[in-house]
């Protein structure tokens, strides 16, 4: 069964740090683009950063700077390292798989994170 799952998110002051972890099970990771998106509340999803299978990478312009995606191929694990943290940055996060050109698209259930300010 492939599943995605997300972990650390919580509640944070602005200008502090959290770092997420989703996890892969299932699946191959290593072939699969990786991706953080976010859902704040009254708005659509949207792209918060994406690493491919060859490590390149891709960051909204509202995080550049701020955040950094990575992933651990032997851990089956993308991480999003979260610096400098904004009341706006407050929304659900989601962990996505996507392999390219085959149309698979997984989702992770969510984490929340709300930045106070």
């Amino acid at each position: 069964q492939v599943q995605l799952v997300e972990s650390g998110g919580g509640l944070v002051q602005a200008g502090g740090s959290l770092r997420l972890s989703c996890a892969a099970s299932g699946m191959i990771f290593s072939i699969y683009a990786m991706g953080w998106y976010r859902q704040a509340p009254g708005k659509q999803r949207e792209l918060v950063a994406v690493i491919s299978s060859g490590g390149r990478i891709n960051y909204a312009d509202s995080v550049k700077g701020r955040f950094t995606i990575s992933r651990d191929n032997a851990k089956n694990t993308v991480y999003l390292q979260m610096n400098s943290l904004k009341p706006e940055d407050t929304a659900v996060y989601y962990c996505n798989a996507n392999r390219v050109g085959y149309g698979v698209d997984i989702w992770g259930k969510g984490t929340l994170i709300t930045v106070s300010s």
